[in-house]
This record gives structure tokens, sequence and C-alpha cells, in this order.
């Protein structure tokens, strides 16, 4: 896996130019910005592919891209099958002497074309074991078309299509933990990873360039427009899902879980359900038990990762 300096990685050329459409404040290009940053080192050319989604449709406007690099724009549901088609390719024109350089392939999606309407593309790329990494840059609704729920939305937000009021209190169910789903595919590498902790997702990106086979990386993507949140606050939400224990850095290596960030004092979910406009209407005497249940679930899931460090590590030893 390759090392690279902070000043090192300034001086490196940017592969996601600025000057593209997306909002204030989005996560969505300084996250790929430090992907691509990460992937292009030790003489690897990047190809990527990318499903409909705010990222595509905010750095593609026509005739103008914002990336500096060979991408394929897919449907909505198959960012993976077509860097499958890529890398396939790659590997027949490798085998006959045709291409010598070294390419790292990855293929993005938002929330919604992959936790949705993507999943059996990304089931099916990962189980043939493809040589590729797929990052799933996460804001937790379908954002660019309208704000709509998507397997990803959290308990209790507000959006369009689950609005809050007097008969729905928002999302009523639990956001689908995909992390999980696609480790149980038992692939390489698997990886939870946000942009306010730069050095984390890079080094990330490093290790899923450098396996063999197929990786996932889970980006958390904040989204001031769908979030209901000031532009500038962004990483201060991002860090604050790592100090609730929402969003844990975790990675999963061959089957061996480690957490990445330990929050010295994990701080209550009522810090992150306050510091969004989407879950407001949840601080109301109808709606309370709702953020005990939030709550709960967190809870749950970071005990069970603690769980899982703890055994791979009673394994090791």
């Amino acid at each position: 896996m390759a090392t690279t300096s902070l000043k090192q990685l300034c001086e490196m050329p940017d592969l996601l130019s600025g000057g593209h459409a997306a909002c204030p404040g989005c996560a969505g290009p300084v996250a790929i910005r430090q992907i691509l940053l990460a992937a292009q080192q030790d003489d690897t050319y990047v190809v990527a592919s990318i499903s409909t989604g705010c990222m595509e449709v905010s750095t593609t406007v026509y005739p103008n891209s914002a990336w500096r690099i060979p991408l394929f724009h897919s449907a909505f549901e198959n960012s993976a099958a077509t860097i499958s088609g890529a890398e396939t390719a790659y590997r027949s024109l490798k085998k006959q002497g045709k291409i010598d350089k070294k390419i790292a392939f990855i293929a993005f999606g938002g929330d919604g074309g992959t936790y949705d309407i993507g999943l059996q593309s990304l089931s099916g790329a990962l189980e043939r074991g493809h040589n590729f990494t797929y990052v799933c840059y996460d804001n937790e609704a379908y954002m660019n078309t309208g704000i709509q729920r998507s397997g990803s939305t959290p308990k209790g937000a507000f959006t369009t299509t689950a609005p809050a009021g007097k008969v729905e209190p928002g999302k009523r169910q639990r956001k689908k933990n995909l992390t999980a789903i696609v480790a149980a595919h038992d692939i390489p590498y698997v990886a939870q990873a946000s942009p306010h902790r730069a050095r984390d997702l890079m080094n990330k990106v490093q290790k899923a360039v450098a396996t063999e086979g197929a990786c996932f990386i889970n980006v958390l993507s904040p989204c001031p427009r769908g979030w209901r949140y000031a532009p500038d606050q962004t990483f201060q939400i991002a860090k604050l899902a790592a100090d609730t224990c929402v969003w844990p850095l975790y990675e999963i290596e061959d089957g061996k879980l480690t957490i990445n960030y330990k929050p010295r004092e994990k701080k209550p979910m009522l810090d992150w359900l306050k510091s969004q406009g989407r879950f407001r209407h949840l601080f109301t005497p109808q709606n309370e038990h709702l953020v005990e249940e939030i709550q709960q679930d967190v809870d749950r899931e970071w005990q069970r990762l603690l769980t899982l460090e703890a055994m791979g590590k009673e394994t090791a030893q």
C-alpha cells in the first residue's frame, strides 16, 4: 500500500476540477477529490463509472465535465456492472499484450443508486470478484430529484416521500445496514469512512486499490439541502456523526474488523438530531419516544461492532 505525505498530496494533480455545479457545502466533491488523490499513486491510472445521482448531474453538465479521468456515466442502477465490463476488457487486453498500464477501477454511486436501485448490480459484481473498488457517497436520500426517502434514510428523518406531520413522524424504518450486507459477500476489504477524517479515508482507498478483488467503501456525505443545516457546518456535522457513533469509522480486512475511531466521550444522539432541521419534528411530546428508540438502535450497532472487533483480536492472539 502506498503512503504519501500531505505535502506530496498537495503537489499531486487534482483529478476533479472546481467549477462544477454541486451545492455549497456538499461533502460529495470533497470526498471524491480525496479518493482520486489516493487512488492515482504508484503510476496508477484511474478509470471510473458513476451512476446517475447528485455527483453525476452536478459534475458533468453538458458539454463540460469536472472529471480529469476516463469516466463512464451509467444509469441509476448499474455503475457496478459498467465498471465490471471495463475491468474485464482491461484484463483481456492485458493478457493479449495490448495494454501495460496499471489501472485502478472505481465505481461511484449515491445511496439511492447503491442501497436501493443498484444493489443487485453491486451484489453481482462483488460475487463475481471483479478487481475494482465501489464507493458509495451516502447522503441518506434521493437528494437531486427532490429529497425522497431511500433505504439509507434514517429513522425519524423528514423527506418529501416520508413527511412529518400529524399522522406520520417522518420515516418509520431504520436505515439499511449496507456495509454489513456487503461484508456478508465475504470480499477482501470493506470500510466505512468520512471526508472529515481525510487521512483515514485516503488510507482506506489505498488499501482497497492495492487489494486484489472486489472492495467497498461507504462514505458519509452530509447534505446541507436535504439535512437542513448551514452549508459551512458540513465537516462539523460529519464529525458529530462519528462522535455519536451514528456513523462508525471501521474496516474489515479479510474478515477481521477494526474500528478506526473511538470517541473519548460518545456524544448522545440528541446532539446529532438537534444539529439538523430534518429531525426537528422529533422534539414534540408525541415523538419523544422515537428519540429514545434511535439512541437504542445506535447503541446496539456500536456494541455489535465492539464485540466483533474484540472477537477478531482474540482470534488473532
